[in-house]
């Protein structure tokens, strides 16, 4: 399967996210990185390049995202699903205090913990994003 997406493709993601990471909710132009029209499900595991299986990510959460649909959260523990922006509310998932995003569920805790979404700097670049009235 081919991982092409058209641009006309990669338009109605990008305005259906409102120009927005759909993991770190960080809006396109107060970012320095460039987005991308990520696969939810990598072509590697047979995602296709539909509509529905396709999001609008920053480069950083596309970086740690990679391939992976779960990760564990300790070494006993069991594979928890990462957040699924097409199929899961994120204010569901999440909720954000001080610029911390902090999880409601297991899946938001995992998504977390991949995503390395409460890095320092990342909190502070959403408090200020709070502050200013831009996040979440």
């Amino acid at each position: 399967m081919s991982s092409y997406i058209s641009r006309a493709t990669s338009k109605i993601v990008m305005v259906r996210a409102g120009s927005r990471c759909e993991y770190c909710r960080v809006l396109e132009y107060l970012s320095s990185f460039d987005y991308h029209v990520d696969h939810i499900i990598g072509v590697q595991h047979g995602g296709p390049n539909s509509l529905n299986n396709l999001a609008y990510v920053c480069s950083p959460c596309n970086w740690k995202k990679g391939p992976n649909i779960s990760t564990i959260l300790d070494l006993n523990g069991p594979l928890v699903p990462l957040f699924n922006p097409r199929t899961q509310d994120w204010f569901t998932h999440f909720e954000v205090k001080n610029g911390v995003l902090r999880p409601l569920t297991l899946v938001a805790e995992a998504t977390i913990k991949l995503l390395e979404l409460n890095l320092p700097n990342k909190i502070e670049e959403r408090f200020e994003m709070m502050l200013s009235g831009f996040y979440p």
